[in-house]
């Protein structure tokens, strides 16, 4: 049971880290002014760097089971726990609580610790 509970952890994170992808593009950086455009064009790349990590990580509580390592498991949720809470909380911050961005993220973390 607690394999299936981190691979739905792994399923969540992929859908999190992708609507974080598509909002970034479609609603905060279609309506930003930043000069220069090499610098916007950095910020964009460092915004889906976040993405990409994200979904790394789901990959990694997806396929942990798998690995038939209890260290391996161990350091992966771990690692996520740490990476998934650490965007919560800034996005929490960020958003003073009101997105649900960090409600989202925080369910993942929930659902990664169910599944250790």
């Amino acid at each position: 049971m607690r394999d299936t509970i981190l691979q739905c952890a792994g399923i969540a994170g992929i859908a999190v880290s992708l609507i974080h992808g598509v909002l970034g593009e479609t609603k905060v950086f279609a309506k930003a002014t930043i000069q220069p455009e090499s610098l916007r064009t950095l910020i964009r790349l460092v915004w889906q760097a976040g993405t990409v990590a994200w979904i790394g990580g789901a990959v990694l509580l997806i396929a942990a089971p798998s690995f038939g390592s209890e260290s391996a498991r161990h350091w992966i949720v771990i690692t996520v726990i740490a990476i998934y809470t650490f965007a919560a909380a800034a996005n929490a911050w960020w958003s003073r609580g009101r997105g649900f961005g960090w409600k989202a993220l925080t369910a993942v973390v929930a659902l990664a610790v169910a599944g250790y």
